[in-house]
């Protein structure tokens, strides 16, 4: 009797093992979808993480509301990186369920030049408007897919009455990751996206933020579920470390206040 005990055991432990090998469609112990901008620290974070624990992480980057479009669409899905304002909307939409959100920081949108060009003057309205104007090629990252500062750069070439002139010789990106390849890589003229991923990028990138009047920030908060898996709990946990907010720090995301 006691032989079959621990032979019905043994084949319980087998099934939670499999099943636990079977967490995620992809074989991760954590699936995480995050917008681009927190691409290059998170990913250190998850790195630092699968070397502590063993674990697998799959992070999944993109615009912040494709992110988002992401993640519902996922339900192997742990965690959201996006904007505390697609957030709120999903909640009150019902798209999201009740959960916990967590600011991580706040960048603003910046505006990005291939490494060793000449830096326009972007300090005000108007050399905003002579900069977009003389440059040949511009890229931003596509409105239609839910991108933040793409959204914006809309209402500021608008309201500086060049809509018309910029879109004619734009390149709309899927997100500010590829947007800043192409200012790296092809040497579009001007680039647009959030500062801190022109900084992750390439630091000599940077041209500088928009003018005050058309200055945006940004904030990215992490949002789950309240029921959460152990290994998801953990990494919370961990991105909530001092070392954690170091390093979204370090790479252009202020924390918060």
């Amino acid at each position: 009797m006691r032989g079959g005990k621990l032979i019905a055991l043994s084949i319980i432990s087998a099934l939670i093992a499999d099943a636990g090998l079977a967490q995620s469609a992809d074989g991760e112990d954590l699936v995480i979808y995050a917008a681009a901008a927190v691409k290059t620290s998170l990913t250190e974070i998850a790195t630092n993480h699968e070397r502590a624990t063993g674990r697998d992480v799959k992070v999944v980057f993109d615009s912040a509301g494709a992110t988002q479009r992401n993640y519902l669409a996922d339900p192997e899905a742990d965690l959201l990186i996006t904007t505390p304002a697609r957030i709120e909307q999903a909640q009150n939409a019902g798209s999201l369920p009740e959960g916990t959100t967590i600011v991580l920081g706040t960048t603003v949108a910046g505006i990005a030049v291939p490494p060793g060009a000449t830096k326009p003057d972007i300090s005000n309205a108007e050399n905003l408007r002579a900069a977009l104007l003389a440059a040949e090629r511009i890229a931003f990252s596509d409105p239609s897919r839910g991108a933040t500062v793409g959204n914006h750069f809309m209402t500021v070439i608008a309201a500086l009455g060049i809509e018309d002139e910029v879109l004619a010789k734009a390149t709309l990106a899927p997100n500010g990751i590829e947007t800043m390849r192409l200012v790296l890589e092809e040497g579009v003229d001007i680039g647009i996206t959030q500062s801190v991923e022109i900084l992750q990028a390439n630091r000599d990138a940077l041209a500088g933020p928009f003018p005050p009047e058309f200055e945006l920030a940004t904030a990215y908060a992490l949002w789950h579920r309240d029921e959460l898996t152990p290994e998801a709990r953990d990494f919370v946990a961990v991105l909530l470390e001092p070392e954690s907010r170091a390093i979204l720090a370090e790479e252009g995301l202020a924390p918060p206040e």
